[in-house]
């Protein structure tokens, strides 16, 4: 269920799930195979998902990161959401070569329940 522009808010706050790792380099290609063909797949069709999106630091660490938007935090204890979370042999494979990780969820606080556009910063000259 993606969210809907102009559409009422929901009676619940929105959830995130924030996820940042590092990957021992000699690894990285398959870690992002992985990540792009099984990983965010399996989480963005799971019901309650509403998009996922990946980053890679310009610098510094940890050099990965994952944003997920729920529907609620809630949605990580559905029987949909366990079954994809116990892994796959190649997912226990890549968590091999995962260094550190942080797993956080969130949920919005926004007041306005995020109907309205994100107000974005000018840039100065």
């Amino acid at each position: 269920m993606a969210a809907v522009i102009g559409a009422s808010p929901p009676d619940h706050p929105l959830g995130l799930l924030l996820v940042m790792m590092d990957v021992d380099p000699a690894h990285e290609k398959e870690f992002n195979e992985w990540y792009d063909e099984e990983h965010l797949p399996e989480r963005t069709r799971c019901p309650g998902f509403l998009s996922g999106r990946r980053f890679r630091a310009v610098e510094g660490s940890p050099r990965y990161l994952a944003l997920y938007d729920l529907e609620r935090t809630e949605v990580l204890h559905t029987p949909a959401y366990l079954k994809i979370f116990d892994p796959s042999p190649r997912t226990q494979r890549i968590q091999q070569f995962v260094t550190s990780e942080i797993r956080n969820v969130y949920v919005e606080i926004t007041t306005n329940g995020g109907t309205t556009p994100p107000i974005r910063a000018r840039a100065r000259r």
